[in-house]
C-alpha cells in the first residue's frame, strides 16, 4: 500500500479506514437481501426492485441521531446508537406503507479508531435486520481538527418501496376513527440536548444505577413503581437507559396491515414520533381538514420522561410537546378495527392503546387534548 506521511501527518490514516471495513464487513453482509446487486467496495450500491411490484413508489427518508451519540461517547459504548440511527429513518419510510428495501450510513470521526467503527457500523446493521433492509455501503470520515479523537456523528438514509395504489399519505382518515398509541421504549433519539443539559445542571453520575437516580429525583415510591412496570431497568445504570435503543416499527407496522386487511380493514394513517413529541407529529397522520384529539390519561409516560420532567420543572404538556411521551408511532384506524389492531400489537409483544380519535376542523388547533372517555 502506498506511503501517505504527508497526509497521516495531518491526521487522516486511510490505513486505518481499509481495516475498518473489513471488521465490519460480515456485519454487512448479514442484511443482504435478493434485490442486491454486487458486492461492497464499488462507488455506488445497486438495488432491484423486489419482485411483484405493479407499479413500484420508491420513499425516500434521510435523518442523524442528534446529540445522543454524545452519551454514547462519555460512556465509550457504540452497539446500541445504529439502531437508532436505522429506526429514525426506516420507520419514517414505514409511514408511507412502505417496506425498507435498504439502507446507507455516513459516520464521522474526530479520529479513526476501527473497532469504534465497527461497532458502530455493527449496531446500524443490526438495526437492518430488524427493520427488513439491505445495509448496502456508506462512508466512514475522519475529521481531525473539527472533531475530537473519540468523538463522532452519524447520519443514515433509507429508501423503502410501495404499490402505488397503497401508499399511506394522510388522506385515508375519517372523522370518529381511532387513534392509536404505540408504546415506545424510551426517549428514542429526541431531546437529548435538554438531557445532556441537565445532566451537566445536576452534576449527574451516568454509572449511577438507574433505580438509586429515581429514588433521588423522584422518591422511594414513584421509584418503586417504576421499576416493577419496566423491570429491564431493575439494574440498569443512567447511562443505560439513556442509551435504550428507539424501537424499530416498520416490521410490526406491515404485520398489522396484513392482519387488518384479513377483516376488510387497513391502515389509514401513520405518524412517527420525532422531534416536535406528539403535539407536532400526530396531525401528520390526517388529512389537513382533519383534527386529532388526544387523551393523556390513556396510557403510562416512560420513567426517564417523568425523571427529565422533574429534573427540568417540564409540566405534562411540555412533556408531551418535546418527547415522545411514551407513545413512539401512532396509528389511524377505523374504530371497529381498533380492538383487531391493539390485540394483534399486544400478541406481538408490543403494548398499544386508543389513545384518541379523529375530529372535523373547526377552526382551531390540529391537535386538542380532551378526554375521550372512561379512564383505561
Amino acid at each position: 500500500m502506498a506511503e501517505r506521511p504527508a497526509y497521516i501527518a495531518s491526521g487522516v490514516d486511510v490505513d486505518a479506514g481499509q481495516r475498518a471495513v473489513e471488521l465490519m464487513r460480515s456485519a454487512i453482509d448479514g442484511t443482504r437481501r435478493p434485490e442486491v446487486l454486487g458486492e461492497i467496495g464499488g462507488f455506488g450500491s445497486a438495488v432491484t426492485i423486489p419482485p411483484g411490484y405493479r407499479s413500484p413508489v420508491l420513499i425516500s427518508s434521510t435523518d442523524g441521531v442528534g446529540t445522543k451519540t454524545a452519551i454514547a461517547t462519555a460512556l465509550r459504548r457504540y452497539d446500541t446508537i445504529g439502531r437508532d440511527l436505522v429506526a429514525m429513518c426506516a420507520d419514517d419510510v414505514a409511514c408511507s406503507g412502505a417496506e425498507p428495501l435498504f439502507f446507507l450510513d455516513y459516520v464521522a470521526v474526530g479520529v479513526l479508531d476501527p473497532d469504534q467503527v465497527a461497532e458502530l457500523v455493527g449496531g446500524i446493521a443490526a438495526g437492518c435486520l430488524d427493520a427488513g433492509c439491505a445495509l448496502v455501503g456508506g462512508e466512514t470520515a475522519e475529521h481531525p481538527g473539527l472533531m475530537q479523537p473519540g468523538e463522532f456523528d452519524l447520519a443514515g438514509f433509507c429508501v423503502g418501496v410501495v404499490e402505488a395504489d397503497e401508499r399511506i399519505d394522510g388522506s385515508a382518515a375519517r372523522v370518529g376513527d381511532a387513534i392509536l398509541g404505540l408504546r415506545s421504549s424510551g426517549l428514542h433519539s429526541n431531546g437529548y440536548s435538554l438531557v445532556r443539559s441537565l445532566i451537566a445542571s445536576w452534576d449527574l453520575d451516568l454509572g449511577r444505577p438507574y433505580q438509586e437516580q429515581l429514588q433521588r429525583t423522584l422518591g422511594t415510591t414513584a421509584a418503586t413503581k417504576a421499576i416493577a412496570a419496566e423491570p429491564e431497568h431493575a439494574l440498569a445504570t443512567l447511562g443505560d437507559v439513556l442509551l435504550t435503543p428507539t424501537t424499530i416499527y416498520a416490521p410490526l407496522l406491515a404485520g398489522l396491515r396484513a392482519e387488518l386487511r384479513t377483516a376488510g380493514q387497513d391502515i389509514r394513517g401513520l405518524a412517527h414520533i420525532t422531534g416536535g413529541g406528539l403535539v407536532a407529529n400526530v396531525p401528520r397522520a390526517l388529512p389537513p381538514s382533519l383534527v386529532a384529539r388526544v387523551d393523556p390519561r390513556g396510557w403510562e409516560v416512560p420513567s426517564i420522561e417523568r425523571l427529565v420532567a422533574a429534573l427540568g420543572g417540564l409540566d405534562d404538556a411540555e412533556v408531551r410537546a418535546t418527547f415522545n411521551a411514551g407513545v413512539g408511532m401512532v396509528v389511524v384506524v377505523a374504530q371497529e378495527a381498533s380492538h383487531r389492531a391493539i390485540t394483534w400489537l399486544r400478541g406481538q409483544g408490543l403494548d398499544a392503546v386508543v389513545m384518541g380519535d379523529v375530529l372535523p376542523d373547526d377552526g382551531g388547533p390540529r391537535y386538542v387534548e380532551d378526554p375521550i372517555g372512561p379512564r383505561r
